[in-house]
């Protein structure tokens, strides 16, 4: 009895040992295998580390460049890209991932293209600021709308240094051409003051047109104020530079002693103080647009 049941023992504790043998060693290869991967002799693998390139803050993919000028999404501009729609300083660019600076004349279909927002800004514009964006010159209209956007916009035509009314800025090239396209150009209306009274004739003669050095000086509309003296003229004209203004008067003998620009096409200076601006309307803007 003692032998059998010392036999029996005997298997019973073997048994137990191959189990926990077992079970010792699948929780190892478990552990092992949960754990981090181990090269040879123990020592854990080193990861390979890549110092990333400093990108230029200058530089921007072509497609992002598209895409921020509204004209589509960057996937579509790479298919333009592509298909050889797009130049960048007159060379046709279709390498996928090209990077231009923004200083670049980038132009899909033939039109120039701008990354920034458009941005639309009209100001009523005080004496004493010059129409340029230039440093060095005093100031400028530039100090008026320094807060007005980020994006670089510019005025559309001048005004005098003396004169006042309003001045459009954008940075949408496409408006800058329809405004300073000779041959359509968009209408501004001036409150003109002189140091006398514009005779009948000579108000006649502005409105016919006439000819000065070899040129036909042409206006749009040219009349008296009505309930003020004739010293106050209305002036349509579509050139953008106000010297045609002092060019007309002077030529029949007259001094200017105010410049005003009250309404471009059908923008107004109702509700912008002198030395104030305002962002345009997406309604004023898309009339701009329908010029």
């Amino acid at each position: 009895m003692s032998r059998q049941q010392g036999s029996s023992g005997k298997g019973k504790s073997s048994g137990r040992s191959f189990k926990n043998a077992k079970n010792t060693a699948s929780s190892r290869s478990n552990t092992n295998a949960k754990g981090k991967s181990f090269a040879r002799g123990n020592a854990p693998f080193k990861k390979k580390v890549t110092t990333p390139k400093a990108s230029n803050p200058n530089e921007i993919r072509l497609n992002k460049y598209i895409s921020n000028s509204g004209i589509c999404s960057r996937r579509e501009a790479d298919e333009h890209i592509a298909i050889g729609l797009v130049t960048v300083n007159g060379k046709v660019v279709t390498e996928m991932g090209y990077k231009v600076k923004l200083e670049d004349e980038v132009r899909y279909d033939g039109a120039r293209i701008n990354p920034e927002k458009k941005a639309y800004v009209l100001l009523n514009k005080p004496k004493g600021f010059a129409t340029t964006t230039s440093e060095g010159k005093g100031k400028t209209v530039m100090d008026l709308v320094a807060n007005a956007t980020s994006s670089r916009i510019k005025p559309i035509g001048r005004l005098g240094r003396n004169s006042t009314g309003l001045l459009l800025f954008t940075n949408d090239e496409t408006i800058h051409e329809k405004f300073t396209n000779s041959k359509n150009g968009v209408v501004r209306l001036f409150h003109i003051g002189l140091d006398k009274n514009l005779k009948n004739e000579d108000l006649k003669h502005i409105k016919e047109g006439f000819k000065l050095d070899g040129k036909l000086i042409a206006v749009e509309d040219i009349s008296y104020i009505d309930g003020a003296p004739k010293s106050e003229i209305g002036l349509k004209i579509k050139n953008t530079g106000n010297s045609i203004i002092r060019t007309i008067f002077e030529h029949f003998k007259y001094d200017l002693t105010k410049v005003d620009c009250v309404m471009i096409a059908q923008l107004t200076k109702k509700d912008i103080p002198r030395g104030h601006w305002k962002h345009l309307t997406e309604q004023e803007v898309n009339n701009l647009r329908m010029l």
